[in-house]
């Protein structure tokens, strides 16, 4: 007998709790520094060597983090369910808790790719260290992190379209849900799913969904999600 699918769509908000600071939060990610100049294809043409050293701490930030309890207990619902995780965080917590299907959104943190090679390329190298401004790649590109940055397309969104499709059961946890392409997967989940929601800071946005909301962090909001669901299976 088939599982029955459960869809996750993650943000910031479910890595907060491990230290990994959120975009929008005060005091958070990108304090100090404009997206201009450290996220967009035009900061690599103007300044790769900031690039470099932003992304550089934000790998060692990765490294020094660890899955939570709300990363942990959505890897134990593949228990009972096909979980199946859209990501927009850059980092692997999910893949460290033991999350099997994980799909991500924006790129990763611990893989860089040419400049020359386009976004969906396959031709990528793992990188667990600091990134060496002016290191070449093999076809003659500078490496540069294989991150999504303001102003690219999302190779991904498709595959992440699909995903949405096969939900019967749909947890949006930890995302704000205001930056687009990911706000508008919301769109393609079944009416007929059951929906959830758990952050600390619900947006209106979601009410109209027909979302059961936990108006908590991650951590407690999946605690309870995740007594509720293991009372029903």
């Amino acid at each position: 007998m088939s599982k029955p699918i459960f869809v996750v769509l993650s943000g910031a908000g479910i890595s907060a709790e491990s230290g990994l600071r959120t975009f929008r939060d005060s005091g958070g990610l990108w304090e100090g520094y404009r997206v201009e100049d450290v996220a967009t294809p035009g900061a690599w043409r103007n300044n790769p060597s900031l690039v470099l050293d932003f992304y550089n701490q934000r790998r060692r930030d990765v490294v020094a983090a660890t899955p939570n309890r709300a990363h942990s207990l959505l890897a134990m619902l593949e228990r009972d369910f096909e979980l199946r995780i859209v990501t927009q965080n850059i980092d692997d917590l999910h893949e460290r808790a033991g999350s099997t299907q994980v799909l991500h959104l924006h790129g990763e943190i611990f893989k860089m790719r040419s400049d020359r090679q386009p976004q969906d390329t396959t031709e990528t190298r793992a990188i667990l260290t600091d990134m060496i401004p002016g290191a070449l790649a093999p076809d003659g590109g500078y490496w540069r992190p294989h991150i999504v940055w303001f102003e690219e397309a999302v190779p991904a969104i498709e595959e992440a379209v699909q995903i949405m499709r096969t939900a019967e059961h749909f947890l949006l946890v930890g995302s704000s849900m205001q930056v687009y392409p990911a706000a508008g997967l919301l769109d393609f989940v079944p009416s007929s799913a059951t929906r959830y929601v758990i952050d600390k800071d619900i947006p209106g946005l979601h009410r109209a969904h027909r979302f059961i909301a936990f108006e908590k962090p991650a951590t407690e909001g999946m605690e309870e999600l995740f007594t509720q669901l293991r009372a029903s299976a």
